[in-house]
């Protein structure tokens, strides 16, 4: 029997598994993917063992669903058998955007226990954000487990079901926008003379520092900003050129765009 099983190793599902391994013994990993090779790859790596997705439908007592949402229905399909033949106790965790606990419970015909996460890709570096919801079907001590699990990941946030496209509009889409700034900034110091590497490495630890400023601090990020606007300033100046291009308008736009898409799939 296995702790902790990942159905699809791709970005995000490596990802979590990455993370995982990281506060739990790769021995209680096991993981699959429907290229048998990458899970191989992934697998030496954090040195868990390889199966197939009946074998972690089987054996997994957390058992990650880590596959795009258009092929979600058909993997529960294949695996709803075996997960009715088991006579213990398991947790889906699910990570397919807009596929409600519901309809997952609908799809196996069982009201199971149902996990359902949006976490972004630096949880493989454990500097990553998920949030989640749980259904009824979840204990108390399930539910500390998975978070103890997810705590080498980076921040991990509850939220209710009905907000979770909304929250995973920030963060799960969010380092998108996040790395189009910093290569926005590192052009800029390229065009004033910096060469690419170092324009890059500084606006990539400005942009960390500052989000660190904000969490620490517990600080309005408006009251953060004024902190580096000096009356005459050059920061000012240039506070005012993105203001003229509509940076706040272009981001809240990202951001709602990003929610409605998900609301549509």
């Amino acid at each position: 029997m296995y702790k902790f099983g990942f159905i699809g190793t791709g970005n995000m599902g490596g990802a979590i598994a990455e993370a995982v391994a990281r506060s739990e013994s790769p021995k209680n990993i096991i993981v699959s993917n429907r290229t048998r090779e990458k899970a191989e790859i992934l697998a030496e790596r954090l040195g868990c063992t390889v199966g197939d997705n009946d074998d972690i439908a089987e054996k997994a007592k957390y058992i990650f669903l880590g596959v795009k949402p258009q092929m979600l229905e058909n993997l529960l399909i294949s695996i709803k058998d075996k997960l009715k033949d088991r006579k213990d106790r398991f947790v889906l965790v699910t990570m397919a955007a807009a596929v409600t606990m519901e309809k997952i419970c609908s799809l196996l015909g069982e009201n199971y226990p149902v996990i359902r996460i949006m976490p972004n890709t630096p949880v493989s570096i454990g500097m990553g954000t998920t949030v989640y919801c749980v259904n009824n079907s979840v204990s108390r001590d399930e539910k500390e487990e998975f978070v103890f699990a997810m705590s080498k990941s980076g921040v991990t946030e509850e939220t209710d079901e009905k907000l979770i496209d909304a929250a995973s509009a920030v963060s799960g889409c969010g380092p998108a926008f996040v790395y189009m700034f910093a290569q926005s900034m590192a052009d800029g110091a390229v065009k004033c003379g910096l060469t690419r590497a170092l324009a890059i490495k500084l606006a990539a630890q400005t942009i960390m520092g500052a989000g660190a400023m904000i969490i620490e601090t517990e600080r309005h990020p408006e009251s953060l900003k004024d902190d580096v606007c000096s009356p005459g300033g050059t920061t000012i100046e240039g506070v005012e050129a993105l203001e003229k291009g509509g940076m706040r308008a272009a981001v809240i736009d990202a951001v709602c765009s990003s929610y409605n898409k998900n609301k549509k799939l």
